[in-house]
């Protein structure tokens, strides 16, 4: 049987409903709601454990967990000739492959999540 503990969980707060919402990638259709977030997150992984229960005694295939997934390092984007353009441009000027461009954006922290707290004191 599939282990739950390797799932890809994700733990939010929901405003509609004033409560933790816990959902896991692999089961989009799965959640738990709980007042605090390790309630809701225990909740959804009892929730993957009986799913996973269920799907082995019916001799159902369980998705394979994203953590247990083989990835080559490639893949395509598909994007406009403007966009594309705009980045050989970049890359260019830059002196660097188009690749090696795309690869530090993707790579680079969102702005402001680079940046630890500061607190002022």
């Amino acid at each position: 049987m599939a282990d739950a503990s390797h799932y890809t969980y994700r733990v939010s707060w929901s405003e509609p409903d004033s409560e933790f919402v816990a959902t896991v990638a692999e089961f989009p259709s799965l959640s738990w709601l709980a007042e605090t977030q390790n309630e809701a997150l225990d909740g959804i992984i009892t929730v993957v454990r009986d799913v996973l229960e269920d799907m082995a005694g019916t001799g159902e295939k369980p998705p394979v967990p994203i953590a247990d997934r083989s990835y080559s390092g490639t893949f395509t984007v598909r994007t406009s000739p403007r966009v594309h353009r705009t980045l050989a441009v970049e890359a260019e000027e830059q002196g660097v492959s188009l690749n090696l461009l795309v690869n530090q954006k993707l790579s680079a922290p969102a702005p402001g999540r680079d940046t630890p707290d500061v607190k002022a004191g």
